[in-house]
């Protein structure tokens, strides 16, 4: 329990309003979340929690953090990739808000949806701290697809995912004994432009570590101009910061939240289909 009145995310809420100032008020998901980390001072080895869906358990947290911020007015109902201070995040001071009666109030919000419809679990209780994403299932579907692949299959997934997205010539080692490289492909930027770039694919739950990213550029040298890195995983904020090291040659990360957002952009194994939520908030105002 968090300060005494909530789950541990309860933690994440002061950090992300400080996250969202430093970066003027708007931030993607991983900005946020990877800049709240380093505030909190969470170290690499609770970075690599996993929950039993595999999911990242500090991450989970901040999501949860999110979306009560969203229900309490401090951040925006903005698209999933971008999060957004309203006028009271902006202007509030993150050390003396009373964040306990703002938690209290979502979960009063919480308890009058129940009585209209039955939520199920999806509506967390002040007792537990080892909460799931409010994500749409078919992303933890996609996920568990992904992760339920053969290494070989993984692979050929990845090469043909390179390929949709612009990628030529795009071929998979298969080697064991590689250094952790298992393809390469060509990204021709303009007809003038090109790059070489080796790819890695971890096909697992858990978090990819600086040693990895370390090991995989070792491997790389003279070989390629720039290093991919996909997982169905995460990386930790240690493992991003050596991916974008000064001197060092470049290693663009892909987690698995990007995987299921460029399958989503690309509408690559997914079938789009349109659906509402209903927003609570706009009808309570007619309500009065």
């Amino acid at each position: 329990m968090a300060k005494g009145y909530g789950p541990e995310f309860t933690r994440f809420f002061q950090p992300i309003v400080t996250a969202l100032r430093e970066k003027g008020g708007t931030g993607t998901t991983s900005e946020v979340i990877d800049r709240s980390i380093e505030l909190l001072g969470i170290s690499e080895a609770e970075q690599n929690v996993e929950l039993d869906s595999g999911s990242s358990r500090v991450r989970n947290q901040a999501q949860w953090a999110r979306l009560y911020m969203s229900r309490g007015g401090v951040l925006d109902k903005s698209s999933r990739g971008v999060w957004r201070l309203t006028e009271l995040g902006a202007t509030m001071n993150p050390a003396t808000y009373d964040w306990r009666s703002m938690f209290r109030d979502v979960q009063r919000q919480f308890a009058d949806e129940r009585k209209k419809r039955t939520l199920g679990d999806d509506t967390p209780d002040d007792a537990s701290d080892d909460l799931e994403t409010p994500i749409d299932n078919y992303r933890v579907s996609v996920l568990h697809l992904l992760r339920s692949l053969p290494p070989g299959g993984f692979e050929r997934l990845c090469q043909r995912l390179l390929r949709e997205s612009g990628f030529e010539e795009v071929t998979v080692t298969g080697r064991s004994g590689d250094g952790g490289i298992d393809g390469i492909g060509i990204l021709q930027v303009n007809p003038f432009v090109s790059f070489n770039v080796l790819f890695q694919c971890k096909r697992y739950s858990g978090s990819v570590t600086p040693s990895q990213i370390r090991d995989f550029r070792g491997a790389m040298m003279g070989r390629a101009d720039k290093g991919l890195v996909i997982t169905t995983g995460t990386f930790t904020v240690e493992a991003k910061r050596e991916a974008r090291r000064d001197g060092a040659p470049p290693i663009e990360l892909v987690d698995g939240d990007d995987l299921v957002r460029l399958f989503e952009n690309l509408e690559f194994g997914l079938l789009p289909r349109k659906t509402f939520d209903i927003d609570e908030s706009f009808f309570r105002q007619f309500q009065e």
